[in-house]
């Protein structure tokens, strides 16, 4: 039953200072510090329950999303919990068209990610009130309702809401028996192993520890030196043997031409794709690597920095992507994922969803779950990015088995941090930021 009017917001800074161990290092984000913007919604209820909800970023730019939150906060402010999911369609729209911060969107960037805290903390109170985690939330919604919350602006000449429509009715069939089989787990695959500010002895050490843990997937970062790149791909390969699923990862670094060529000398370690291999934007540019690269066997993943549905549907018609990359906090939250899983299955490419950094893991893997229960019906080619990082920080975290995500069975969308993880990491007042920035005034 959802009731009550949303009295308070509250949004906060929330950093972790991972670039001292190297976690999270790639070829264009050196010195990351995973952060995220952390939301909290609170009503009249007499229920007391609070929405919890963030969008992820790395150190400095967190400040940046908290002023844009708290710029979108009065539409979110004394609106009736009802009221909103009522008309989810309607409300996603207010937000994301909002006569003066669009002009610095529209739909993308740093209004977007603020956009999704909001509304991941809506989505949280909502599956919080009906007493489900929110995948099941999802699972249980009617189809019509379900396409309710998503707005189809710009994508209908790739997918109507009939032809949506008609994917989750065909998706009924053998719903039951899918949620069953997910017991089991949704198969995951790790980036812990091969950060690429990680010494080799790191590398092996964790490499050894991860095949002792079940683990058959393994990424690696990858673009800033090629014969370094050569080596610890070598390196990897060689702990993994060859029968287990290697992917790369380049976050941006090349230019088209360079990405051919890269991973062309990269080929003999069999990469079953190249992850962001150039710029996000560059929709013609992931299609012509596609061209050049899947005949070597090499497919291309991109995502989890393109900036709302209608890049995604751009790279679905250009068959410019073999894998999909969702991203719980880049798009706007569960409404815009809806969307772009509901595209990808009407081109047939499979999800596997970008996860990690702060409470990434956590939201994902409910959208994954329902994915697989309600739309795609197949695990083929299909698994979710898995980092071990942090989430000792989250209330209801993530628990993997056999290297598979296991469906989360706490209500609402994992996105409650525990109260002192986040008083000690608040930038700059927190314990951890008080000790550290008078270490480097020192």
């Amino acid at each position: 039953m959802v009731r009550g009017t949303i009295c308070r917001l509250l949004v906060r800074d929330v950093r972790f200072p991972t670039s001292l161990g190297g976690h999270g290092s790639d070829a264009m984000h050196t010195d990351p510090d995973y952060s995220a913007a952390y939301v909290v919604l609170e009503t009249d209820a007499e229920d007391g329950l609070k929405g919890y909800g963030l969008t992820f970023t790395l150190g400095k730019g967190t400040e940046v999303v908290v002023c844009a939150v708290n710029a979108l906060a009065h539409h979110v402010l004394n609106k009736d919990l009802r009221d909103i999911v009522g008309d989810f369609r309607g409300f996603y729209r207010q937000l994301t068209s909002d006569g003066q911060l669009r002009w610095i969107g529209p739909e993308k960037g740093v209004v977007h990610l603020a956009t999704a805290a909001l509304l991941n903390a809506v989505w949280d109170l909502w599956a919080k009130q009906e007493g489900k985690p929110l995948w099941k939330l999802l699972v249980d919604m009617d189809p019509r309702e379900l396409l309710s919350c998503i707005d189809f602006r710009y994508i209908t000449d790739v997918l109507t809401e009939e032809e949506a429509y008609e994917i989750l009715q065909k998706g009924q069939v053998g719903k039951k028996e899918r949620g069953q089989m997910l017991m089991h787990g949704y198969p995951a695959y790790t980036t812990s192993c091969a950060w690429l500010g990680y010494s080799d002895d790191t590398l092996k050490q964790l490499c050894t520890e991860a095949l002792k843990d079940g683990w058959t997937r393994f990424k690696v970062k990858v673009g800033a030196d090629l014969q370094d790149d050569i080596r610890r791909c070598r390196l990897i390969r060689n702990m993994i043997g060859p029968e287990k699923t290697l992917m790369m990862d380049a976050n941006q670094r090349w230019d088209v031409p360079e990405a051919v060529e890269w991973m062309s000398k990269l080929a003999e370690f069999k990469p079953l794709w190249i992850e962001e291999p150039t710029s996000p934007d560059d929709i013609l540019g992931h299609a012509a690597i596609s061209e050049a690269l899947v005949p070597l066997g090499i497919g291309i993943a991109t995502g989890e920095q393109c900036h709302n549905r209608v890049i995604f549907k751009q790279l679905l018609q250009a068959k410019a992507l073999q894998f999909l990359q969702i991203d719980s906090c880049r798009l706007g939250s569960v409404n815009e994922n809806l969307s772009v899983l509901l595209m990808a299955k009407k081109f047939e490419i499979p999800v596997c969803p970008h996860a990690g950094g702060v409470g990434l893991c956590e939201l994902v893997q409910h959208l994954i779950m329902f994915d697989f229960i309600s739309i795609s019906a197949s695990l083929e080619n299909r698994m979710c990015e898995y980092v071990n990082h942090l989430h000792e920080h989250f209330r209801y975290p993530v628990v993997i088995k056999k290297a598979s995500y296991m469906p989360p069975k706490d209500a609402g969308y994992s996105t409650e941090m525990k109260e002192e993880s986040v008083k000690k990491h608040q930038y700059p007042h927190g314990e951890v930021w008080k000790k550290l920035l008078a270490a480097q005034e020192n």
